[in-house]
């Protein structure tokens, strides 16, 4: 009996070790939320396709997603027919649509997500591979990646190579560019080769302008307007 006391304290401190085990004595509060900005996904292009000259999308990124032709989601007011004539704030979603386009160069139908303004620019140039193949800089602006990309994969069939291969022939270039930055150059050289050549023949014609004398006699005498009197030279006595 006299060891009892003692096998009672040992259970009830065993009891309390045991009851109080989960409670910890940091009283810091664990936050339920991050501060730290979440991680976009940004689209980006495979290795094996030339970079986009123009960045993605950061206002509309679903534009990147289709031919949107440069169209965003837009916002105003919706006024009220009542007396009081209130205005609410509403936003206007682009008309898109998925749609079968023919391609002459892939020989196929492509199924594509375009808006219907870039539908009617593709009816107006005569067909996808033209809307595509442009190079105007408001054009590759409007593409995005997903048209970029569908660009890429028209100039890569062997139709396009073949017409490409039969304008450089005429042009009297010997091969292809191996990189998008060849062609780049190569596109540049040209164009200041053409500045250069309409310079000097400008240069050329004011000297022989310069060079040819202007018989006073031959040039033709100023018409006289209706309604004005040829004046006669004074009549010597």
């Amino acid at each position: 009996m006299a060891g009892l006391p003692t096998r009672l304290m040992s259970a009830s401190t065993s009891s309390l070790h045991t009851a109080f085990r989960g409670l910890s004595l940091n009283t810091t509060i664990k936050r339920t939320f991050s501060t730290s900005l979440a991680v976009q996904k940004v689209k980006t292009i495979p290795e094996h396709i030339p970079p986009y000259p123009y960045e993605p999308n950061r206002v509309y990124k679903q534009a990147d997603s289709g031919l949107y032709g440069g169209v965003s989601i837009s916002f105003g007011n919706k006024i009220s027919k009542g007396r009081n004539k209130g205005k609410t704030r509403r936003s206007w979603k682009p008309n898109v649509r998925w749609k079968k386009m023919p391609s002459e160069a892939l020989g196929e139908d492509v199924f594509v997500k375009l808006t219907r303004k870039a539908l009617r620019t593709i009816r107006k140039v005569g067909g996808l591979d033209n809307y595509l193949l442009c190079d105007k800089p408001s054009r590759l602006k409007e593409l995005g990646l997903a048209g970029w990309k569908l660009r890429y994969r028209i100039m890569q069939s062997p139709a396009m190579k073949k017409k490409f291969a039969e304008e450089r022939q005429k042009l009297g270039i010997a091969k292809a560019p191996t990189t998008f930055e060849e062609w780049l150059k190569a596109k540049q050289l040209t164009e200041a080769t053409s500045v250069i050549d309409a310079v000097e023949d400008a240069r050329e014609a004011a000297e022989i302008l310069e060079e040819t004398p202007i018989n006073e006699e031959s040039l033709p005498e100023p018409e006289v307007l209706k309604g004005e009197k040829k004046e006669q030279a004074p009549v010597l006595a």
